[in-house]
């Protein structure tokens, strides 16, 4: 039997001059496509931008979420300043302790006279010592997705007997908490 080149051939149903194989529709497929005329270094530049642009929107998306404490955490800020001068107080110790006095962290404020910390939802007390001041203490609610600032103003002059004996007993006994495990 004999085809002509114009018609299709019986076999396949394709056009005689068509290629056979496995990639026989994807070439016919490609066939399809315009021809861009680009080059590849013209090709590669604009991937590129593309690629730089959204990484930059993605960055810039993310960032407002960054900052925030994660969900059920809240952030105080302590800010500790000379009750005299109004100026910052650093190397100062803040100790974040439960209402119950649990030590719970402790940091140290900056050249700024800041410290701060990401915490539980809940109350805490916050205590300042300085060795030039005299110790203070606040109480502070910590609230979900929220930053709290704390202004602590530290007198000149050793702390007050009694403050020190409560800070000096509060010790003792979580040290005995601990111990027992409670």
């Amino acid at each position: 039997m004999t085809t002509s080149a114009d018609g299709p051939d019986p076999a396949t149903g394709q056009p005689s001059g068509a290629p056979q194989g496995p990639l026989a529709g994807v070439r016919a497929l490609l066939g399809r496509v315009p021809h861009l005329n680009v080059t590849l270094s013209a090709f590669s530049t604009i991937v590129g931008l593309i690629t730089g642009v959204s990484s930059i929107v993605g960055v810039l998306v993310a960032i407002p979420g960054y900052f925030q404490p994660a969900p059920g955490r809240g952030q105080v800020m302590a800010v500790v300043v000379d009750a005299k001068t109004d100026k910052a107080v650093s190397n100062a110790i803040v100790e974040i302790l439960t209402p119950n006095n649990a030590l719970v962290t402790t940091a140290t404020s900056s050249y700024f006279g800041k410290a701060s910390s990401t915490l539980d939802e809940g109350q805490y007390r916050i205590r300042v010592t300085h060795p030039k001041f005299g110790a203070e203490t606040r109480n502070v609610q910590v609230v979900s997705g929220q930053s709290t600032e704390v202004r602590l103003r530290l007198r000149s002059g050793a702390s007050a007997p009694l403050r020190e004996a409560e800070r000096v007993v509060g010790k003792g006994v979580n040290a005995i908490r601990r111990l027992f495990g409670n």
